[in-house]
């Protein structure tokens, strides 16, 4: 008598995925239908807290109101010409933008890892035209641990190997640092054939790793007397995460580059930009950069709309104010388990004291059956980052499910 298994939606789902799409993802074992502020819905109706936020692009909350209804008024009239054309839009997001930030212009992509290509490409040139670097002798310096993304350019830039392991030869002209050394930073800088400084100030896939105090300040003037630009890759900390509008603000810290993505539409669509003044933005004249989707009218428009609701809502002190209530809460817990907690506003993580390697997945699809989604980073580390609209009787809430999955999982 033969046996039949009935699979889930789920699992169902899943196998789908499996079977059609490409492996280069490993998620957790949860399929996501409906989003509403800091709540997702799976397929078979649970719901759960989202403290990843996809990555930090949601930081306005699933779906908010105001920014789906400036998507479906935008939408039902234009919503791409290319820039072969002018359209309506485009202009007036631009100088919303720029006045929002304090910069000159800016240049409208799609996604981070394209603002981050296109601040180097920036940077090389000013490289050339203004610094007068050699042809092809430009140099640009990431610090150790980076990642903004895995195309040629970004994994060419990586230390970690799953990034970059047998996709070489890589892109020439970019060498590494540590993070957070000043000393190693001072000396690198001193080849004049360097033109940019590129770091996140908090390194989020390397595990929520945050500077020392003043790092950021330090490494921006060291790139002035060397004349060198620093570019911040705020695609993750921006938009509030950290509890200020950027957080380079924390040092009062202007990089010469500045790119933003993921929240900046509030996770509807996918836009990115990249800021600066003339002197850097102008060294590109037409047909040397570009992108058929960038800038345009409904991408314009949701980015207006996403940075419009964050002030409004008030949404960066509620990072900061919660941020800070939420690593107190977690450190009162002084659950033998936690080896670490770190973070700014509410960008954070815990270090597990283990050596483990499995003991980050487990832990989050502990996590996951007592309502709440977060993802680990190299094995030991989970990130924590709900919406930025979350309260303070749900952060609550939310410390009692770690802890409970904490008890859980150490009991096991």
């Amino acid at each position: 008598m033969s046996t039949t298994t009935t699979l889930s939606r789920s699992e169902q789902l899943i196998e789908l995925e499996e079977r059609y799409g490409a492996h280069n993802y490993h998620p957790l074992p949860v399929v996501l239908e409906k989003g509403r502020g800091v709540f997702v819905w799976d397929v078979e109706g649970k719901r759960y807290y989202d403290f990843l936020s996809a990555y930090s692009a949601v930081n306005q909350g699933h779906c908010h109101p105001l920014i789906i209804d400036v998507l479906k008024n935008q939408a039902e009239k234009l919503t791409l010409t290319s820039r072969a054309f002018h359209n309506n839009v485009l202009g007036e997001y631009e100088k919303y933008i720029t006045e929002y930030f304090g910069y000159d212009k800016v240049l409208p992509m799609n996604t981070g890892v394209e603002g981050g290509e296109t601040a180097i490409k920036l940077a090389r040139r000013w490289g050339y035209r203004v610094k007068g670097i050699a042809e092809n002798k430009a140099k640009v310096i990431f610090a150790e641990g980076n990642f903004w993304g895995r195309t040629m350019s970004a994994i060419s830039s990586s230390t970690d190997p799953s990034s970059f392991k047998d996709f070489g030869p890589y892109m020439p002209g970019f060498e590494t640092v540590p993070y957070n050394d000043l000393t190693a930073l001072a000396k690198a800088l001193t080849d004049k054939n360097v033109c940019a400084f590129m770091v996140e100030p908090i390194q989020g896939e390397a595990g929520v790793v945050v500077p020392d105090e003043n790092y950021l300040a330090k490494a921006k003037y060291l790139c002035e007397q060397a004349s060198v630009l620093f570019i911040a890759d705020e695609v993750q900390t921006g938009i509030g995460r950290t509890g200020k509008m950027l957080a380079c603000d924390w040092e009062e810290v202007r990089p010469d580059i500045l790119i933003l993505g993921k929240a900046l539409s509030g996770g509807v669509l996918p836009v990115s930009a990249v800021l600066c003044d003339d002197e850097i933005m102008l060294t590109i004249q037409p047909g040397e950069h570009g992108s058929t989707y960038g800038g345009n009218p409904l991408a314009c428009k949701v980015a207006m709309a996403a940075l419009q609701v964050l002030k409004d809502e008030n949404m960066v002190y509620n990072a900061f104010y919660l941020g800070k209530y939420f690593r107190t809460e977690l450190e009162k817990l002084k659950h033998p388990f936690i080896k670490i907690v770190r973070g700014k506003g509410l960008l954070n993580a815990i270090v597990l004291n283990t050596d483990d390697e499995q003991a980050g997945w487990d832990l989050c699809m502990q996590f996951a059956k007592n309502g709440l989604l977060a993802k680990p980073t190299h094995h030991y580390i989970i990130r924590f980052a709900p919406p930025l609209c979350i309260t303070k009787e749900q952060i609550d809430d939310c410390i009692k499910i770690i802890k409970k999955s904490l008890d859980e999982y150490t009991k096991s």
